[in-house]
């Protein structure tokens, strides 16, 4: 006579401390992860009595003009003969650009008519000039 045995192997997965797991990966992800702001270049805004805020900072480019005359675009340093070409692709990337233009109150006049052709050039034609606002 044969006996059988009534052992079994179990294939069932224990999820009584997946809640634990999911909480204590959720808190890491919140403490370790660092917003990107853009530096952009060292600019001293100039000043305006009344200004707005831009709806969407989602699809917004930067140019930073500095007084010496360096562009840069999103962190990065262009010619002004290039901006054109960086700024297509970028719109090309996203239509509902809006490019913020930051320029030193110092930059030449010049230089940011110069980049505000090269800006219409590129088919990016929603441009918003940063201020600050004057305290009066």
């Amino acid at each position: 006579m044969e006996v059988k045995r009534k052992t079994q192997v179990s294939t069932d997965i224990p999820t009584a401390s997946m809640p634990d797991i999911i909480f204590m990966l959720l808190i890491f992800f919140m403490v370790t992860t660092v917003l990107r702001e853009y530096s952009g270049l060292p600019v001293e805004l100039p000043k305006a009595k009344r200004i707005e805020k831009l709806k969407s900072k989602r699809h917004t480019s930067h140019i930073w003009i500095s007084k010496e005359g360096l562009v840069s675009i999103q962190d990065k340093l262009h010619s002004v003969d290039n901006v054109r070409h960086v700024m297509y692709d970028i719109r090309a990337a996203d239509p509902l650009l809006t490019v913020s233009l930051k320029a030193d109150k110092s930059a030449k006049m010049g230089l940011i008519s110069e980049v505000h052709n090269e800006l219409r050039k590129a088919d990016a034609l929603k441009l918003n000039y940063s201020t600050k606002t004057a305290v009066e």
